[in-house]
């Protein structure tokens, strides 16, 4: 174990509650590419603001036409070296829950229940219509959507139907947001795990939790804006580096 890890795993062991935070760099570990990474999908082409998903159909069409187009990718990815390590500090009683700015689900499907991970930024697994909030399956609106490329409505109110996530100009959700603040707040290590920590108010929790006295662990392969106050950072893998702490293949 590296001299890094070993200070990792010395802070762990000492953390009562730890509040680990997650973004795209533990889910790239499976293959999932980082939308804002040069390359990624937003290098190719620009997100399509919620405002515009709203007023235009053929926004909705081409929304839904690349939600299709990720299936593949998304289908084949499974929780990575980093995930498990993340679900056994949950099992372990370690950390109460994952806060995450991911949407692909990987920490659910690691072991991780659904009631104790926080999406910032919503999941594209399922969707969801806008007005009443019930919930679709991606592969039932598939099925009707490959016959005319008809964007879908809400079965039960003729509410918009989209994926469970948080678009450009759409309000961050205020339940998540106030039990990842509950959570940071309640936290005496805060871990951060694969984000560019660039992407507000979800990276101010990091700084939220420094300034509350927590001790503050960065985990990313590239330098973040808050590596200068944290009080450990580590440039690396996230399953070699976690996984390797933590005890899990």
């Amino acid at each position: 174990m590296s001299p890094l890890a070993a200070d990792l795993r010395t802070m762990l062991d000492r953390a009562r509650r730890v509040a680990v935070f997650t973004g795209a760099g533990i889910s790239t570990e499976s293959g999932i590419p980082d939308f804002r990474s040069p390359g990624g999908m937003w290098a190719r082409m620009a997100p399509i603001d919620f405002r515009d998903f709203v007023r235009s159909e053929e926004m909705r069409r081409e929304a839904w036409r690349r939600r299709f187009a990720q299936d593949p990718v998304m289908r084949a990815a499974e929780p990575n070296r980093g995930h498990r390590a993340v679900a056994a500090l949950v099992r372990q009683g370690k950390a109460h829950s994952v806060i995450t700015q991911n949407i692909d689900g990987l920490h659910q499907a690691s072991g991780v229940p659904d009631r104790q991970v926080i999406e910032l930024h919503g999941n594209t697994t399922y969707a969801a219509c806008l007005d009443c909030g019930e919930r679709y399956e991606i592969d039932a609106i598939r099925a009707t959507f490959e016959k005319d490329e008809t964007p879908p409505v809400c079965a039960k109110c003729e509410g918009l139907v989209k994926t469970a996530t948080i678009s450009f100009g759409q309000a961050m959700p205020e339940g998540p947001m106030l039990r990842a603040e509950a959570e940071t707040r309640a936290a005496d290590l805060f871990l951060v795990l694969g984000s560019s920590l660039v992407v507000y108010p979800a990276a101010g929790f990091p700084a939220m939790a420094k300034r509350n006295g927590a001790a503050l662990v960065i985990v990313n392969r590239e330098p973040t804006p808050l590596d200068e106050i944290a009080d450990l950072v580590i440039h690396g893998q996230i399953g070699d580096v976690l996984g390797g702490t933590v005890g899990v293949n």
